[in-house]
């Protein structure tokens, strides 16, 4: 009889690593899980048109909760996914900063069908996240949803009501049914829902401070949406709190997987309009009720709690690289062929400042996405930066944008690149914090 070998696999193999390290660096002992959330995979069907049957989608939930998904600045979340698809599958989370989130293309391989997997991620920033499989375009059947998720501050934020507004991006065929992104649109119609609705009421009574996070779940438009009658002040972008100021013209420009968080004093019932750069259009609407009693005035909004980001970049001693996007030749791939063993975008060591000069050489607006760390848009000479965080941009055709970060993640990290064609590919390459 032979003697019997074990190989393990490699997300055993990561595992291993992981709990080594942190028998290493954590005293024998890991960090204690301090909440839990259980995820699903499922199909699902969405009304888009009133007329035709509902059309199949795939949709990521949250089991065995109600409303809008809630975690905690420095939480360690236990994360259940449960594949109810046929195809493999992983949540690839916006936002999150950290070197030990949940990644299907740097390490852990995607559940397969009908399969369970349990993973660990940090919350290191309160703010608007959100999770979604647009990284498995190529192998997606059906269009599908994205997950907000909201993590809290520590303390609380003086504001009546917060509530999340997804707006999200459909091509609709004749017989109703919904074409997935990545694929020719021919014939097909676009059609926006907000909070999976094609005509979304908001309810709230006059003098109601209002938080209101927008997520542009669209999967290529970028896209204005418009709260008419009111002054909107942006508090926080790509999750990350900003200097707060008013949005010009009330109308809020977010790039596809952007997100927003704003303040509104409610005056009265408005509409809410949406741009995609061809026509506006109602997509909902604020239903004012009755009055709320205050003790005191609404004074203008304060800054949101810092998420701890470094005050000052170190612009003199930084790693400087440039990035065309979309470039085969340079290393820009479609997400089902990327592998870590091609060459890198650039690699810093920890703690170094970076500055890229992202070019978008397509003849249409390319959209530009930062896994990993969050960064500073620079002025034109480099002697300043925009007084806020992002994690996404938006360039336009043959523009070059300067950004700053401080690469305080080790690790592999992905960038995205995507032009707003809803049938051209999503593309990946990697870089490295060392």
């Amino acid at each position: 009889m032979k003697p019997q070998i074990f190989a393990p696999s490699r997300r055993e193999v990561l595992a291993g690593l992981t709990v080594s390290t942190a028998g290493l660096f954590g005293g024998g002992a890991s960090p204690v899980t301090t909440t839990r959330l259980a995820l699903r995979a499922r199909p699902a069907t969405l009304a888009l048109r009133p007329e035709q049957p509902p059309a199949a989608i795939w949709e990521l939930t949250a089991v065995s909760q109600l409303g809008d998904v809630h975690l905690k600045r420095f939480d360690r979340c236990e994360v259940t996914f449960r594949n109810a698809l046929p195809v493999p599958l992983a949540p690839v989370w916006y936002g999150l900063n950290d070197a030990d989130a949940a990644d299907p293309l740097r390490g852990l391989a995607p559940a397969a069908p009908d399969a369970t997997e349990i993973s660990i991620i940090s919350i290191p920033n309160a703010g608007t996240l959100a999770t979604d499989f647009r990284l498995f375009e190529d192998h997606l059947k059906q269009p599908a949803r994205p997950l907000p998720i909201i993590a809290d501050e520590t303390t609380p934020i003086a504001v009546d009501r917060d509530e999340v507004l997804l707006i999200e991006e459909w091509r609709v065929r004749p017989d109703g049914t919904a074409l997935p992104p990545g694929r020719d649109p021919k014939d097909t119609t676009p059609l926006y829902t907000l909070n999976g609705r094609t005509s979304f009421e908001l309810s709230a009574a006059a003098s109601e401070r209002l938080r209101l996070r927008f997520i542009n779940g669209s999967q290529r438009s970028v896209l204005a949406i418009k709260l008419e009658s009111h002054e909107v002040h942006v508090m926080a972008l790509d999750g990350q709190p900003a200097e707060p100021f008013p949005a010009r013209n009330g109308a809020l420009v977010l790039a596809p997987g952007a997100r927003a968080d704003a303040f509104v004093d409610t005056v009265k019932s408005a509409a809410i309009m949406l741009h995609d750069g061809r026509e506006a259009r109602r997509i909902g609407s604020l239903a004012i009720s009755g009055y709320r009693e205050r003790r005191a005035p609404l004074f203008p909004p304060q800054p949101l709690p810092s998420n701890d980001l470094p005050e000052k970049l170190d612009l003199k001693g930084a790693l400087r690289s440039d990035v065309t996007l979309g470039a085969t030749e340079v290393g820009w791939t479609r997400t089902a062929n990327f592998s870590t063993a091609s060459a890198p975008a650039f690699r810093a060591k920890a703690g170094r400042t970076v500055v890229l000069a992202v070019t978008n050489p397509a003849p249409a607006t390319t959209v530009f996405h930062l896994h990993g760390h969050h960064f500073r848009l620079l002025d034109r000479l480099d002697d300043g930066w925009k007084p806020y965080w992002l994690d996404t941009l938006a360039i336009e055709p043959g523009q070059t944008q300067r950004i700053a970060f401080a690469a305080t993640s080790p690790g592999r990290w992905l960038i995205e690149s995507v032009v707003t064609d809803w049938a051209a590919p999503r593309l990946v390459r990697w870089y490295g914090v060392e």
